[in-house]
């Protein structure tokens, strides 16, 4: 738990993509002072450089637009250059990690693309002004409202082809395809680009999770407008600001299935530590009985969507199966917290659970119990008895 302080939510609608002046924009219109961004910005030293927010209209929506107005330069900066820069400004030390972070993934992208190696790599349009006031800008932002878990939607690319530094280019660059490996992408017709290399950083380095909006009490909602105003859909990013439901939560997870009857127990079990190991949220196996008369193993997957991937891969590569099933679900999850109980036998980590009645409940960590009965040459019930016998009211 985080002290007293009321947790956070926020849900990035991402329906048109994202850049940094997108998320400026919607930081801004949700609430976040101007002023107390530009402050940050002018602790960095770069040359007269001004935040100017403005009112516009995209397809009809109204939104705050976020431009970044400063004097011609013709700078082209490395990593350090940036993070000494950041080092030396007046940002508080969560704002400087957050926003050193967002430029270290991107400074690892470049870095890939370009065969090069995070030290050498060049910055060439995310090195601009305009670039590092708005990753500045949206880690001050961000960090000022203090969100415990910041949801991403699936992220659309737009199509179509780009000019940068480097020539001519397809949609998603290659810094922005890289950045986005093991993010949901949202299929997307619009023939411009959606997210841009800087928009796909901080979804790199700030995205707790992905998909719907999670169980939430809206409180706010700010929108931030792109620089192009599209034909086909209004070219914007909805941030919504909000707190975690109280009662029981929920949220939507993948459930992947499929059945061997070929491999052996220990295929199985090695398997199945290779999911959990990673990512995946539950793995468990089912026996059953399949044609021919054979007795089979149903091994079932709980996964979330960014996770499915690499957890298909797996079980292709170690079953040897030829299908997985798939589909969404909705789960419901109970209020829990980490806490600690200190008993005779000594400390035991577990969770202690909210029911929907208000009441509590103590579930001890299996590997503490079995420590402690391994310890004091006592049965692993007897540990189990006593840590929920001392389970913090």
């Amino acid at each position: 738990m985080v002290g007293e302080r009321a947790m956070k939510t926020i849900y990035l609608d991402c329906a048109s993509g994202i850049s940094g002046d997108m998320l400026l924009g919607a930081l801004v219109d949700v609430g976040v002072e101007l002023d107390a961004i530009q402050a940050g910005i002018d602790s960095l030293g770069l040359p007269s450089c001004q935040l100017k927010a403005s009112e516009v209209k995209r397809h009809a929506f109204r939104a705050t637009k976020v431009d970044v107005v400063h004097e011609p330069e013709h700078v082209h900066r490395h990593l350090h250059h940036i993070t000494d820069m950041i080092d030396g400004s007046r940002l508080t030390e969560s704002q400087k990690e957050l926003a050193k972070r967002i430029f270290t993934r991107l400074g690892e992208a470049e870095a890939k693309v370009h065969g090069t190696t995070l030290e050498k790599v060049h910055f060439h349009e995310v090195g601009a002004v305009d670039s590092i006031a708005d990753i500045v800008g949206a880690a001050i932002g961000l960090d000022l409202i203090g969100a415990d878990q910041i949801v991403f939607s699936h992220i659309p690319t737009g199509t179509g082809y780009i000019e940068i530094a480097h020539g001519r280019c397809s949609v998603p660059s290659p810094a922005t395809a890289e950045l986005l490996q093991g993010v949901p992408l949202a299929e997307s017709t619009v023939p411009f680009e959606l997210t841009t290399p800087t928009g796909a950083a901080i979804v790199a380095a700030c995205a707790t999770s992905f998909g719907p909006v999670p169980s939430m009490s809206i409180e706010s909602i700010g929108y931030g407008a792109g620089s192009r105003d599209l034909k086909t859909q209004a070219n914007l990013l909805r941030l919504i600001l909000g707190r975690p439901s109280t009662s029981a939560g929920s949220d939507r997870i993948v459930v992947m299935e499929t059945n061997v009857d070929d491999v052996t127990g220990e295929n199985v079990g090695y398997c199945t530590q290779l999911l959990l190991e990673a990512g995946a949220l539950d793995v468990f196996t089912t026996a059953i009985q399949m044609k021919k008369n054979r007795p089979g193993v149903q091994l079932s997957v709980l996964c979330r969507e960014e996770q499915m991937a690499e957890l298909e891969r797996i079980l292709f590569v170690e079953t040897g199966t030829l299908g997985i099933r798939r589909w969404q679900a909705d789960r419901h999850l109970l209020d829990r917290e980490s806490t600690e109980v200190t008993t005779p036998l000594g400390a035991i980590r577990g969770k202690k659970v909210t029911l929907p009645d208000g009441t509590q409940c103590f579930s001890p960590e299996y590997e503490d119990c079995r420590r402690i009965a391994e310890q004091h040459q006592i049965p692993l019930r007897k540990v189990l008895d006593v840590a929920k016998a001392n389970q913090i009211g």
